[in-house]
């Protein structure tokens, strides 16, 4: 055989294959098939593919330089050489060493210094790698700040390969940010994108390595044992992990899924409002998945000097927050705490409630007092306090608790009696109490008549008066712990409001799969029961302006990084719970950075007349004054308790109770004021206010940096002066004065494919998928461009290209 030598594509050469340019990398000579060239793509289509042609079956012409035809520019100015070297320099990267942002005032939102502030730490001389933990509060737009970050390293051509990993319940809000704002196309690989991927790729092809940009849901990649082998051998440019106290916690699934990328990746971003749980050594440790050297004793170290280039904080009364907000985000109103006084029926259940389950504590110290003989009937104190929990959700949620609670009990007489043995002489004393509990249970009213439950007639009579009904657009949120109550507020409240009467046509079985239990158009509900693409299709419905949706019934799956402030900004809490930064988290689906109105809240406090009964007012109504309090003192309620996880505070609270303590007492005694390291570390925020604004790149350009005169010049010389009749270019200003450029799909055929890479929330948002065409994948394009500064924005049927000046937010 032949030496590599003797063949006439050496590597380094170009050649050109099936109309596309290829590297050479490779060849060999064969017997039969003549040359084995081994090539990687350069031409835009196939950019990065590999591939092997043989010149015996393909045609594969080498492109040489002596054959290179130089062709006169005969145009305007020079106006082809000009648009093409501009072109050219704006797809070359900018130095490493260039600090300064390049494209901060280039995108869809407001030019915000503190939501330029990460970017500019991650490319500052501090970071040998850009690794950051953005750590700020509820609703200060780290989405915006975890994009920006993003386009500046795609600028720098260290952006090619991105990993973005998201809870499943904000998978397609993330994915819709990041394209509609900076251009950054991600393929999103949920329960039902790897499936239609794996349809599409061959067999065995590892689908981190097809597509280049992805983002998927954590619950879906957490299992490690599916994915392991495939993430082991790939390494990426950048990997973004939203809500990431999730990987505290050491030997968890979601943390050896931390430990697997941390190393095998340049860039490294983390996001999180609530970044640790309150342990030093807790918080070490997620900051070692930026860098293991940052803090050598994870017992002592200085927030200040061992943290400061890797951490990033700030809360609404941050000063640079504060003075830069303007009307983006209107200050929230106060929490409205309305009393229901229990009905009949329901002070019976308070009344059975404190003599067998929650006996109020002793009074008298005497010896043979009857105080000293009341004791709870349950077998297990917590139990008593989620059966009350239950019953201040609703009477529904209740009966199921007591469902499930009997089935427990007979169990274990059961098991007892197969064994041969005596049960517990306290399980009989339950279950008789919990047979009475049943029975003023069925007693109650199913809430389709007032009079049936204080806090259903007060819910809607709150909704009346917001406005909530079938010829209005106002929105309301409710929020429920409890999924029985969810439900069935979904049933009862809309045609108490005046809609239509829903559709009966699910079987229980069915009923919530796609989170519209009661098939009524105008209600959804949503909760952790929904996949990832049910929840996902909530959260669109009630997004959109003109989606009939007006009530959003949730669980707290929502409370956690959904945007619900786009069409709503009012909030009920129907059930309260017992944790400061549940409370908060909720309220900030609608108290955010986009937010024009006014937040408003409210909160339901069922009330009872009975002597030692523990209604809303013995911890719920307190817990929301105190969120409220700390809210306008210090931007955030997180660091009151000290806790800082709202599982674990709420259980810490529940057994104070159960020990005779109170709220006061808890509240009076929580860990937050024993830690002066974590304290110093969240009160480091401030002093970035004190900089000057984030240093601007220099950035060559035959444009001046201007894209609406680049944009301009480059459709003029595609459609030779005459844009305006063959794609329907027009030009306009957006309501802040904003300058636009738009263009019909239907006279641009080619944009129809391109739009397939939106995701399809947005094309049905702006409702601009063209009639005839089919439905638009979730799956983009694996070719699908790089971000440009004139961002493709449809609206109405017209896509849009915005130019620099029209860089204004629409939502958070």
């Amino acid at each position: 055989m032949s030496e590599q030598g003797e063949t006439r594509y050496p590597p380094g050469a170009q050649i050109l294959v099936r109309d596309e340019e290829w590297l050479v990398r490779n060849a060999t000579p064969t017997d039969h098939d003549g040359d084995k060239i081994e090539a990687v793509g350069v031409s835009e289509f196939v950019r990065d593919e590999e591939a092997v042609f043989f010149t015996g079956i393909d045609e594969v012409d080498l492109l040489e330089p002596e054959n290179t035809r130089l062709v006169p520019d005969t145009s305007s100015y020079f106006r082809r050489s000009r648009l093409f070297l501009e072109a050219v320099l704006r797809k070359t990267p900018l130095p490493q060493s260039e600090r300064g942002l390049a494209l901060a005032d280039r995108f869809l939102l407001d030019p915000l210094t503190y939501q330029q502030r990460p970017a500019e730490l991650a490319l500052s001389m501090r970071n040998l790698r850009p690794r950051v933990l953005v750590a700020d509060v509820v609703g200060l737009g780290k989405t915006l700040e975890i994009g920006l970050t993003l386009a500046e390293l795609i600028r720098r051509g260290r952006g090619e390969r991105i990993l973005v990993v998201t809870p499943q319940s904000v998978l397609e809000q993330f994915q819709h940010e990041l394209w509609t704002r900076f251009s950054i196309p991600l393929v999103r690989l949920d329960s039902l994108g790897i499936q239609r991927i794996q349809r599409e790729i061959p067999a065995g092809r590892n689908p981190f390595t097809h597509y280049k940009r992805v983002i998927i849901s954590v619950d879906t990649l957490k299992n490690i044992g599916q994915y392991r082998h495939h993430l082991e051998r790939i390494q990426w440019d950048a990997v973004v992990i939203d809500e990431s106290h999730n990987l505290i916690n050491p030997g968890s699934q979601r943390r050896a899924l931390a430990e697997i990328l941390a190393p095998r990746t340049d860039a490294l971003l983390l996001a999180s409002a609530t970044p640790h749980n309150g342990d030093k050594q807790s918080f070490a440790d997620l900051i070692s998945l930026l860098d293991p050297a940052a803090i050598a004793d994870p017992d002592h170290y200085d927030p200040e000097k061992d943290l400061g280039h890797l951490f990033i904080r700030r809360t609404k009364v941050s000063p640079e927050v504060r003075d830069q907000m303007g009307s983006e985000w209107a200050d929230r109103g106060p929490t409205v705490s309305l009393h229901c006084a229990a009905t009949e029926a329901e002070e019976r259940i308070f009344a059975e409630l404190t003599e067998h389950w929650l006996p109020p504590r002793p009074t008298s110290t005497e010896f043979g007092t009857a105080d000293q003989d009341r004791r709870s009937v349950s077998t297990d104190p917590l139990f008593a306090y989620n059966l009350l929990k239950s019953f201040l959700s609703s009477h529904k949620a209740l009966a199921d608790t007591l469902d499930a609670r009997a089935t427990s009990l007979t169990t274990r007489v059961t098991k007892a009696a197969k064994e041969s043995r005596r049960h517990e002489p306290a399980v009989d004393r339950e279950q008789e109490a919990v047979a009475r509990l049943r029975a003023l249970t069925d007693s109650m009213g199913d809430g389709t008549t007032p009079g049936d439950s204080a806090k259903l007639d007060a819910l809607v009579a709150q909704l009346k008066d917001i406005g909530v009904g079938p010829r209005s657009t106002t929105r309301a949120v409710v929020f429920s712990e409890r999924v029985r109550t969810l439900r069935w507020l979904a049933e009862v409240v809309p045609p108490r409001l005046g809609f239509p009467a829903a559709k009966t046509t699910k079987t229980a079985k069915d009923a919530g799969k796609d989170g519209n239990d009661a098939e009524s158009p105008h209600v959804r509900v949503m909760h952790g029961g929904l996949s990832d693409e049910e929840q996902q299709k909530v959260l669109a419905a009630f997004g959109l302006a003109e989606n009939p949706v007006r009530l959003l019934f949730t669980g707290d799956v929502a409370s956690e990084g959904v945007n619900l402030h786009r069409q709503c900004h009012h909030l009920i809490h129907y059930d309260i719970p017992w944790s400061l930064i549940r409370i908060e988290q909720r309220n900030g689906r609608i108290d955010r950075y986009g937010q024009r109105h006014q937040p408003q809240f409210r909160a339901l406090i069922l009330t009872s007349t009975t002597p030692g009964a523990k209604d809303d007012r013995t911890v719920a109504e307190k817990l929301l004054k105190r969120e409220e309090e700390a809210h306008k003192l210090d931007g955030t309620a997180e660091a009151v308790t000290g806790y800082y996880r709202a599982e674990e505070e709420e259980r810490r609270l529940i057994r104070e109770l159960v020990e005779g303590g109170t709220v006061e007492e808890f509240l009076d005694t929580a860990p937050a004021a024993e830690d002066d390291m974590l304290a110093g570390l969240f009160g480091q925020v401030d002093t970035i206010t004190e900089q000057e604004l984030p240093p601007r790149a220099e950035v060559p350009s035959l444009f001046d940096g201007d894209t609406e005169a680049f944009t301009e010049a480059a459709l003029a010389e595609l459609y030779d002066e005459r844009a305006e009749d063959l794609i329907g270019l027009a030009r306009g200003d957006d309501p802040k004065g904003g300058r636009y450029l738009s263009l019909s799909p239907a006279k641009a055929p080619d944009l129809l494919h391109r739009l397939k890479a939106l995701p399809p929330s947005y094309l049905k948002e702006q409702g601009a998928w063209p009639s005839g065409c089919s439905s638009p994948s979730t799956v983009p394009s694996p070719n699908a461009s790089s971000p440009t500064p004139a961002r493709p924005r449809t609206r109405c049927g017209r896509t849009s290209l915005s130019s620099p000046t029209s860089t204004r937010s629409r939502s958070g």
